[in-house]
């Protein structure tokens, strides 16, 4: 069986250990805060030990020797780990509300042993600390928990896990353009401009997974042309984005309210993709709601 590492990392508040624990859950062999210079030891040691599943979680903690992350995971991927990356983040508003209703300290608002770095106020904390992880950001799938409960969360990193690894997942998001374009997404498309069922009487409270509203927006050919346009984009580009070493692709589709249209949509384009591509999806409003 091929040896799977999934390597959690993001901002502190944004839920990492929540998905530490969803990891488990799933037959993860877990370690929290394990520092970046014992990494390849320890893989090499579970390996000994015939682990085949391990997660581990890193954070700004560790920063002076963070920057030697990614170099070692190239090299467990040589060494065939199915190596997989997650970044949590939230919002700066978010984790400080999270913050304050805890009333922990940030990691990095402390003054220094040797006296060389004051105290730090929590929202300067807050963009230092973006700042230290911004290299292993742009490597990692993005999962934004700004919205998400933690019971949401769980779900989300399990299924995430279980899609098959050494595949490309495609992840269909939906959202609200209201409520701010999700910031882990690869390709945003607006569907605004399509038939509203929001104006339609005995619709206004359904959801595009309804059979009445499906039904409804089915019936347009702006409908039917978006879906095709964006399944023609995704078929052109995913051969290029899987050679390019992806393990997911986040494609969000946004309406106004991300209660109808581009849930429609989402719901139709996974089950599209599904036959030749992992496809998983997200409702981000209805999820949160």
């Amino acid at each position: 069986m091929k040896r799977e590492l999934v390597l959690i990392t993001g901002m502190a508040g944004s839920g990492k250990s929540i998905a530490l624990h969803a990891l488990e859950d799933a037959g993860y062999y877990c370690v929290d805060n394990l520092p970046p210079e014992l990494l390849m030891p320890f893989v090499q040691l579970e390996d000994r030990k015939q682990t085949t599943k391990v997660a581990i979680a890193m954070d700004v903690r560790s920063a002076s020797a963070l920057h030697t992350v990614p170099s070692q995971l190239a090299e467990l991927r040589k060494q065939d780990v199915n190596v997989r990356l997650l970044f949590l983040d939230a919002s700066p508003d978010t984790l400080l509300r999270r913050f304050s209703e805890t009333r922990r300290n940030h990691p990095l608002s402390h003054a220094s042993v040797d006296g060389t770095q004051s105290a730090r106020d929590l929202k300067n904390a807050i963009e230092l600390e973006r700042q230290l992880l911004a290299d292993l950001r742009e490597e990692s799938h993005i999962i934004d928990t700004s919205q998400l409960r933690a019971g949401k969360l769980q779900s989300y990193i399990h299924d995430l896990v279980s899609a098959a690894g050494s595949q490309l997942t495609l992840m269909f998001e939906s959202f609200a353009f209201k409520r701010g374009i999700p910031v882990h997404a690869d390709f945003v498309f607006d569907v605004r401009m399509l038939p509203n069922p929001h104006y339609e009487a005995g619709l206004k409270e359904q959801t595009g997974r309804d059979t009445e509203v499906a039904a409804w927006l089915s019936q347009h050919p702006p409908v039917l042309a978006m879906e095709q346009q964006i399944a023609g984009f995704l078929d052109h580009w995913l051969p290029s984005l899987k050679q390019d070493h992806r393990s997911y692709v986040t494609v969000a589709v946004g309406c106004t309210g991300g209660q109808h249209r581009s849930v429609y949509l989402v719901e139709r384009l996974q089950r599209r993709f599904a036959n030749t591509w992992v496809s998983l999806k997200r409702h981000r409003e209805l999820d949160t709601a």
